[in-house]
């Protein structure tokens, strides 16, 4: 059970020289307080007792108005049980309901995914949603926030490595988790004092390079492969993104005809926000032609018409076509002996790599990306590069 003391907080005076009189609660070596609503100067606070002394004028209804409140704090506590926690306790004795606050990590999380599914942020709460369902099930059951500690997140942290995940899953899924209890604090769902992350190192690892070569691309384009076969057309939407300088799966399945202007792929990153404009060189047009299927709203045929655009159910498809695609695509791989398998995001590491081994700087590089590149600070006082530059670079790149 929390233990509870009556105290007068000498550590800050008050503008007029008094001191708040606060009750202390301890509660698992954790340190809480709530303020009484009275303030007195030092010489008349009775510290032995722990009440206001009797040289005060009105001691006597000051000390009655303390224990009244102190007697509504141990009741409050007592209720409480096993499952105190200072939101909790608070909620009590501001007598609101406990079902209006959000006491557990997962009702709140909950509450932050379905913002992000209306607001169409739907690759997010995937995201937040895998980390909050990994943490559940390694509980057992939903947890408070209080429980929330260093000692469960360096346990679940231990558990994630040892079951194989990589360091860079595991660190995704405490930077959801983070960021979850950081909206929690900003929300005053769970006091700031509670935050257990000072202590957590939450680490990424530098992950390999996955880039082709020229002549790895060129030995996948000899396979013969019958046309519009799962093979075919895993081939294809890697040699479309390589060919749109590297434009991610997700971008690449929502183009549509608008999104062809003078010539050009015109289009704004879902990720980053960012908007690019691509040269639309004959071979990416070819294999557009290939794939386009009348009716079709989009320029490929990975979303249908009537699935909304950045819906839960459109981020479903596009996974299961990114998992489908590299199961084929590394089929192809090692078909041809490629010594790493060639996925749908080699793409845009072998856009890059192979411009700089073409002797391309990493500046314009950069650019065609969509990257910065050197000083940030810097790079706002310098022009992009011309439109011909980068062209010209991307078309000897994907030339073969």
């Amino acid at each position: 059970m929390a233990n509870i003391k009556t105290l007068l907080d000498l550590r800050r005076a008050k503008s007029d020289g008094t001191f708040n009189i606060i009750f202390r609660i301890i509660d698992c070596k954790k340190v809480y307080t709530i303020n009484s609503g009275i303030s007195l100067q030092e010489h008349y606070w009775d510290n032995r007792k722990g009440q206001v002394g009797k040289t005060h004028p009105n001691a006597k209804l000051l000390n009655i108005k303390l224990s009244k409140h102190f007697f509504k704090i141990e009741q409050a506590v007592l209720s409480l049980d096993d499952e105190f926690s200072i939101e909790r306790l608070k909620a009590i004795l501001s007598g609101k309901p406990l079902v209006d606050a959000p006491e557990t990590f997962q009702v709140f999380a909950d509450k932050i995914i379905q913002q992000m599914m209306e607001a169409n942020r739907v690759g997010n709460a995937i995201v937040y949603q895998t980390a909050v369902n990994r943490l559940i099930t390694y509980c057992g059951k939903d947890v408070s926030f209080i429980e929330v500690n260093y000692k469960l997140l360096d346990q679940f942290s231990h558990h994630l490595i040892t079951s194989g995940l990589k360091v860079n899953s595991v660190s995704n899924y405490f930077r959801s988790i983070r960021a979850i209890y950081n909206k929690a604090i900003k929300m005053k769902v769970v006091d700031r004092s509670l935050y257990p992350f000072h202590d957590i190192s939450i680490k990424n690892e530098k992950t390999a390079k996955r880039a082709v070569l020229k002549e790895d691309i060129a030995k996948l384009l000899e396979i013969p492969l019958q046309q519009h076969s799962p093979s075919w057309r895993a081939l294809n939407y890697f040699m479309l993104s390589f060919c749109l300088r590297g434009i991610s799966f997700t971008d690449l399945a929502y183009l549509k005809q608008s999104n062809i202007i003078d010539g050009r792929i015109v289009y704004r990153r879902r990720k980053t926000h960012k908007d690019y404009s691509v040269k639309l060189f004959p071979v990416a047009e070819t294999i557009i032609n290939q794939m386009n299927v009348p009716g079709s709203d989009y320029l490929l045929t990975i979303i249908p018409n009537n699935v909304p655009e950045d819906s839960l159910r459109a981020k479903r498809i596009i996974q299961q076509c990114i998992k489908t695609t590299n199961k084929y695509l590394k089929r192809l791989s090692v078909e041809v002996g490629l010594g790493s398998p060639v996925t749908t995001y080699s793409s845009r590491h072998s856009f890059a790599t192979i411009a700089k081994r073409m002797g391309y700087s990493n500046e314009l590089i950069a650019e065609a990306l969509g990257h910065e590149y050197g000083n940030k600070i810097t790079n706002i006082y310098l022009d992009t590069f011309e439109e011909e530059v980068l062209d010209a670079m991307h078309q000897q790149v994907i030339v073969m």
